[in-house]
């Protein structure tokens, strides 16, 4: 009788994504927690991108609104995917809107990583586009390396549409990629 054998990147791959699928939520077990977790990543995430590069405050501050996003990602071969949470703040009303997003693509790389990506809107019809279809496809081609248990990687801003650029912070994780991913943005319907 003969068996089938899953190749170890399949094993991989499924057992990464079992990984993610417990990693990638926003941790909390009401809605008041879930939302006061976010707030806290969020603050955590922007002093951590201020930091490393100064020039965001003003960037965030004088922009119509921005989303933080962490984001678990995982990287296989020529597969990936990604999943996460965060929320976009609307600077003219302070009005927060809570989202979730998943990610997916192909490239070349192996890795699990976790990242922070903070969008920055121009003006107000990319604001809202990114609110209400949340859909953007982007390409990248980074290194990022993790040394003695501590990650150290930071991309500058990338344009991904008009009126919106990105910062992508890696915190942990070993990943070497070349990617072109697809994702989706969409709000989260029991925190709003």
């Amino acid at each position: 009788m003969n068996t089938i054998k899953l190749p170890s990147m399949l094993i991989a791959l499924l057992l990464g994504l079992l990984l993610l699928n417990g990693c990638a939520g926003v941790k909390g077990g009401s809605k008041g927690e879930k939302i006061s977790n976010i707030h806290k990543m969020r603050s955590e995430d922007l002093k951590e991108l201020y930091k490393e590069i100064p020039k965001a405050r003003q960037e965030v501050a004088n922009s119509y609104g921005y989303a933080v996003f962490d984001n678990k990602g995982i990287y296989i071969f020529a597969l990936s995917t990604g999943q996460g949470y965060g929320v976009a703040r609307n600077n003219r009303t302070g009005k927060d809107t809570y989202m979730k997003m998943f990610s997916a693509g192909a490239g070349i790389g192996m890795g699990i990583r976790a990242f922070t990506g903070v969008f920055i809107f121009s003006n107000k019809s990319a604001y809202n586009n990114f609110i209400e279809m949340g859909i953007t496809g982007h390409g990248s081609a980074d290194v990022a390396v993790q040394h003695d248990d501590v990650g150290d990687s930071a991309s500058m801003a990338l344009d991904v549409a008009p009126g919106v650029k990105l910062y992508q912070m890696t915190e942990t994780g070993i990943a070497l990629q070349a990617t072109v991913q697809g994702s989706k943005f969409w709000k989260d319907e029991e925190l709003n």
